[in-house]
């Protein structure tokens, strides 16, 4: 696999100011609010306090998910971001999937049945919803849900995905002007992409010298570790 030469990028400059909003920011966005305030603290930089005063109630919200208590994750949302889960109906029927998949996990599968019922089957009439609705409601077939063929709505990443999206959705309505993710997270996404396309640039080389380090490709010279 050919990557492209780190030395290239020896003389390139980085402002610690920027550096220091990278970090901010992804503290930020995932809710480190103790080691946002630290970081603060250590480098002198000025407190964001419109968002940072309701990083806790995020916080909070995110562990609700995390931790089972969907419901009181929904209640607080439309505390903090009133509207958005009527706005957001795929997030809204994920939050309530994660309810019902805690009362099956907890052998309440009366109680599941009813919730079923009354919560997302209304919702499940829309198309969209029947497949994600058939696969909760087979879970109730086993005695043993996290070895059904459905296990993966049980799983921590399943349920760490929901809040994520949550926490996301929260920041854009409560914070327009705020990006839905953290700066580092969208130097890495554009990292990936710049990195994929010059791959496949690579690929399409036109013209290899022997002997060199060098690659001509499109009219353009690019340096590469082979």
């Amino acid at each position: 696999m050919m990557d492209l030469d780190p030395r290239q990028y020896e003389h390139v400059i980085v402002n610690d100011s920027d550096v220091r909003n990278i970090v901010l920011s992804y503290l930020v966005h995932n809710c480190f609010n103790e080691t946002a305030e630290t970081f603060l603290a250590c480098t002198g930089m000025k407190q964001p306090v419109d968002y940072l005063v309701d990083m806790d109630k995020r916080k909070s919200i995110f562990h609700f998910v995390l931790d089972g208590n969907a419901l009181k994750a929904i209640e607080l949302t439309e505390q903090l971001a009133p509207n958005l889960l009527e706005d957001d109906k795929d997030l809204h029927f994920d939050l309530l999937s994660l309810h019902f998949i805690d009362l099956v996990c907890s052998r309440k599968c009366t109680e599941a049945l009813e919730f079923a019922q009354t919560e997302l089957t209304p919702l499940g009439k829309l198309h969209k919803y029947v497949e994600k609705l058939e696969d909760l409601m087979a879970l109730l077939a086993y005695e043993e849900p996290e070895k059904s063929p459905m296990f993966h709505l049980l799983s921590s990443d399943y349920r760490q995905n929901i809040a994520d999206c949550l926490n996301r959705a929260i920041l854009v309505s409560a914070y327009p002007n705020l990006p839905s993710y953290s700066s580092m997270e969208r130097l890495i996404r554009q990292a990936t992409v710049v990195r994929q396309f010059l791959h496949q640039e690579l690929s399409k080389a036109t013209m290899v010298y022997p002997g060199s380090q060098q690659l001509v490709i499109h009219g353009w010279k690019n340096k590469v570790r082979l």
